[in-house]
């Protein structure tokens, strides 16, 4: 998370806009331990900007392994594609549950190269996702 400052409007409208979810895990804010962060799409490191379209909602395991990434490597076409954007891109379009419902998988290239550079699917936050189904709070409608 960068620390430049961003209105608390702004903050409020984009954990509005992501339902309190990370645009990426899918993670509720009800259930992660920590406030939800306002991630930069495109991080300030690499000329995105505080501009409210470059920002959205991200758990802290998620928006540390992003860092400055904006692209990653297509495990099947070898391609390297931008990551997903979850403010423009609909999460169901490129990823999908397991069926156990633990592990995320990519459908298309950004899918696929968003898990890999997210690490979507680490050790921690598979074990998460598995207690949390076995509560029923998991997955995310």
């Amino acid at each position: 998370m960068s620390s430049s400052y961003i209105p608390e409007e702004i903050r409020t409208r984009v954990r509005t806009q992501a339902n309190n979810q990370c645009g990426y895990c899918r993670s509720l804010q009800k259930y992660v331990l920590g406030a939800l962060e306002i991630e930069h799409i495109i991080p300030k490191a690499v000329g995105g900007t505080d501009d409210e379209d470059n920002l959205w909602l991200s758990c802290r395991l998620c928006n540390s392994y992003k860092g400055t990434q904006t692209h990653g490597q297509d495990p099947v076409s070898a391609r390297q594609v931008r990551l997903f954007n979850p403010r423009t891109q609909k999460w169901g379009r490129h990823f999908a549950w397991s069926k156990d419902g633990a592990s995320i998988s990519g459908k298309t290239a950004c899918g696929r190269a968003t898990v890999i550079a997210l690490q979507l699917n680490n050790a921690y936050a598979v074990a998460v996702r598995q207690a949390w189904l076995s509560v029923g709070w998991h997955p995310p409608s």
